[in-house]
């Protein structure tokens, strides 16, 4: 053993080392730069571990979850008390309320493409009787050849396989290339969302090794060669001079635990620490964008995630946008398919439908909603009782007459009730 080695030996002694060693942090590596290695994983538990997707899945999810559904009669406009409506807004099974039943599936279709729930019925009068929802997983579905299509279910509880034919499973889906088999919001976005969990693990390691770059440890000495080294149980492991410098020192100085710690140099060793890139000062830059990308496809806002230029006129403006452009064409898909599923064929006939109350997610502008009801009302459009059932409040009586302006006449009788006028003017001496 030479000098150098003998110097390294008593600067570093075995027992500091564990037997299986960190592998060395900010070494440039064909795996740090991305070219090898295992690629980032976009599972749903590791997707969800980025707070915009997570958000995202909750936002839209959310809004089915709490959007109250009714049956209406489609000639007459007006709600029907349906048995299906105790499945909609009372209890869809024993152990779910309307809300978390309605976030499991919506969570379902956003997550993975497909939200399903076997429909047990009543044997004697086939009304839905109990929704249950099938994770995904535990059902496939096969399109026979007359066009129809088949399920296989697994129960939930008891494990049973269950074969029935679509009338007896609400199928909601997200975009499909196929038509009955949807496509998940994480699997279309798969590239964005490898490059935000890039980012994170990168921010992740960036701060476990001390919150800054890394550096270089030069000396004039010699560090070719290997070294034997003791562990603390008694085996030996061959190990190379600088791999066993740089095990040192990270055990030492990497990790918030160890920032600002003063180093003690031996043996002619120079610290010399690299100055953060433009990589390294855009990263802030590069995470805005991918909250950005991922709101995107998901067709959540901005200011819903906390991101972005926050101003109110801004965000009244983006969540009618929200409204109209995302959850109104996801209570479509819920309506169309609880309409075809849930009421009987005599029910659709009868000209029945059911319908989701949007004005549920705009409870919260009233200065807005307070113009528009009165708007309506001026016009003739509302009766205060119209009013009154849009905020859940009871009917008033004398509530329900319609009322519009004098101001306002047909135009086909405008002419002559404008001629009136004049006629009334000019026996007034011209005072009109």
């Amino acid at each position: 053993m030479n000098r150098l080695e003998r110097g390294l030996a008593s600067l570093f002694p075995a027992d500091r080392y564990s037997r299986d060693p960190p592998a060395a942090k900010n070494a440039v590596t064909v795996d740090s730069l991305g070219l090898d290695g295992p690629p980032v994983r976009t599972d749903l538990d590791s997707a969800m571990k980025l707070s915009t997707v997570s958000r995202c899945i909750d936002i839209l999810s959310d809004s089915i979850g709490k959007m109250p559904f009714f049956v209406y009669d489609a000639g007459t406009r007006e709600r029907v008390q349906h048995p299906i409506m105790e499945l909609l807004n009372v209890r869809p099974n024993a152990w779910q309320t309307p809300f978390t039943f309605r976030k499991q599936m919506e969570a379902e279709r956003v997550v993975n493409g497909n939200g399903v729930a076997w429909i047990q019925r009543d044997p004697r009068t086939l009304e839905p009787t109990e929704l249950i929802p099938i994770p995904c997983g535990k059902w496939t579905a096969q399109l026979m050849s007359d066009g129809s299509l088949q399920y296989t279910l697994i129960h939930p509880f008891t494990g049973e396989s269950i074969t029935c034919g679509r009338m007896d499973v609400l199928h909601v889906t997200a975009f499909s290339r196929n038509g009955y088999k949807g496509i998940g919001y994480l699997e279309r976005a798969r590239e964005v969302i490898r490059t935000g969990r890039a980012a994170q693990e990168y921010s992740s390691s960036y701060y476990q090794n001390g919150g800054q770059p890394s550096g270089i440890l030069r000396t004039e000495s010699d560090l070719a060669g290997d070294i034997t080294v003791t562990d603390p149980d008694g085996t030996q492991r061959i190990i190379s001079k600088k791999d066993r410098i740089r095990e040192e020192w990270e055990k030492r100085h990497s990790g918030p635990a160890n920032a600002q710690r003063i180093a003690v140099l031996d043996l002619g060793l120079d610290y010399k620490p690299l100055s953060i890139s433009n990589r390294d000062a855009q990263f802030v830059e590069q995470s805005a964008l991918s909250v950005e990308d991922i709101a995107r496809f998901f067709g959540v806002p901005l200011y819903k995630l906390q991101a972005g230029k926050q101003s109110y006129n801004s965000n009244e403006q983006n969540a009618i946008e929200y409204v109209v452009g995302t959850l109104h064409p996801n209570a479509t898909i819920w309506e169309q398919e609880l309409l075809y599923k849930l009421l009987l064929p005599k029910d659709i006939v009868d000209g029945l439908r059911i319908r989701g109350n949007l004005m549920n997610e705009l409870r919260g502008d009233f200065q807005s909603r307070g113009t528009w009801y009165r708007d309506m009302r001026e016009n003739g459009g509302f009766s205060v009782n119209d009013i009154r059932a849009l905020e859940d409040m009871p009917d008033v009586p004398g509530g329900d007459d319609h009322y519009a302006s004098l101001n306002f006449v047909p135009l086909q009788d405008w002419r002559d009730l404008s001629r009136k006028r004049a006629e009334k003017g000019a026996g007034n001496g011209g005072d009109t």
